[in-house]
């Protein structure tokens, strides 16, 4: 799968922007402010139509415009898919509402242009998913859990509604309306719990070898922490059992797959804590890399990446190591190149072996400039 054409009007800094894509995908460079970020959200809105930064809709409209509109055109196996979104005024001026379609058929639920276009993005807060709190690296999984597996997302959603109701009633001090939602908790959480296991297990590996891969020298180690035993709905009437006392005293569900956390240690110890910037930045990247494998033997085709300053803060040694990794370089050895799209203020922050078109971003507007264009 790889993206063919992207157009954007008055998307966060980018006025109009009509862009056909390389197949190998490209360097953009510019200053900061410029729109290189907004070139990637950009391309990566229509994989889930929200901000891949977590902003909300209305903070992508350029500034003193009313609305946004993304197309995006993919070619596949299967044939060519564009996917268009936009985000604005509603009828007769009132409210503002996000209309998408896929293939000029309008889309009523935003959940079924789910895998019309797959990609991994890498911002540089995604460190945050190492040096950061337990609830970014649960909304990674859940993230990547649900774009690989629509069962995922049916429990996810439906834990989350019974999550909610549950821990509103002990707010209200109505503990048996509260525990009415029990068997729904059991029931998905359950199924959550479970997938998440057997991520982690499949995934433990592969991410420990790409870490060493590029450049990390000491042993690294993932596992999910919480009560495993929840993987089955059988063990959760006890354990809500013997949590209602804490729950009725904290007016909140205490226990659950949305108290997880995914533990990365680096020699044993915790890697957020004891790991250096560049150490942090290479298990971050590690991580995108197993869920750029995790989507693509869902989807059974390769995710285009979109890397936003990936090579910042990694010694020449690791930069030389992840562009081999990711089959940038003009050797790679890769029978069929992977669709990566780069970002980078300058030359100088880029590994010399990187071989890709290079394009230059000013003040929103993106113009080729040349290939080879990356010089030292």
């Amino acid at each position: 799968m790889r993206a063919v054409h992207l157009d954007a009007h008055d998307f966060r800094n980018l006025r109009r922007l009509a862009l056909d894509l390389p197949a190998e995908g490209a360097v953009f460079f510019g200053d900061n402010g410029h729109g290189k970020t907004s070139l990637l959200e950009a391309m990566y809105y229509p994989v889930l139509l929200r901000s891949v930064r977590g902003a909300r809709d209305g903070d992508l409209v350029r500034r003193g415009e009313a609305g946004f509109f993304v197309r995006l055109v993919v070619a596949s196996a299967t044939g060519a898919t564009t996917i268009e979104a936009g985000f604005g005024h509603g009828s007769g001026g009132v409210g503002r509402q996000k209309r998408v379609a896929v293939d000029g058929a309008p889309l009523e639920r935003l959940t079924d242009a789910l895998g019309a276009w797959i990609a991994v993005a890498f911002l540089p807060s995604d460190v945050e998913l190492v040096s950061g709190g337990a609830a970014i690296r649960r909304q990674f999984l859940d993230r990547m859990l649900c774009l690989a597996d629509g069962e995922y997302l049916r429990a996810l959603r439906r834990y989350r509604a019974a999550l909610d109701q549950r821990n509103a009633a002990l707010r209200q001090g109505q503990p048996a309306a509260a525990w009415a939602f029990d068997p729904l908790l059991a029931k998905y959480g359950a199924m959550l719990v479970a997938r998440r296991q057997d991520w982690v297990s499949r995934s433990r590996g592969p991410w420990a070898e790409t870490c060493s891969a590029l450049g990390e020298p000491m042993p690294v180690f993932f596992e999910l922490t919480g009560d495993g035993s929840l993987g089955d709905p059988a063990a959760w009437p006890d354990a809500l059992g013997a949590a209602r006392v804490r729950d009725q005293q904290h007016r909140v569900t205490g226990l659950g797959p949305h108290r997880d956390d995914l533990s990365l240690t680096l020699d044993r110890a915790p890697l957020r804590v004891i790991g250096s910037t560049g150490q942090q930045r290479t298990a971050a990247i590690a991580l995108k890399l197993c869920e750029r494998d995790t989507l693509a033997q869902a989807a059974g085709q390769a995710p285009a990446l979109l890397l936003d300053d990936v090579f910042a803060e990694l010694d020449r040694d690791r930069q030389d190591r992840l562009a081999h990794r990711l089959g940038l370089g003009p050797d790679s050895g890769q029978p069929v190149r992977p669709q990566v799209f780069v970002t980078a203020p300058r030359a100088d922050e880029l590994p010399p072996l990187l071989d890709l078109p290079v394009y230059r971003v000013e003040h929103g507007a993106v113009s080729p400039a040349g290939l080879g264009a990356i010089s030292r």
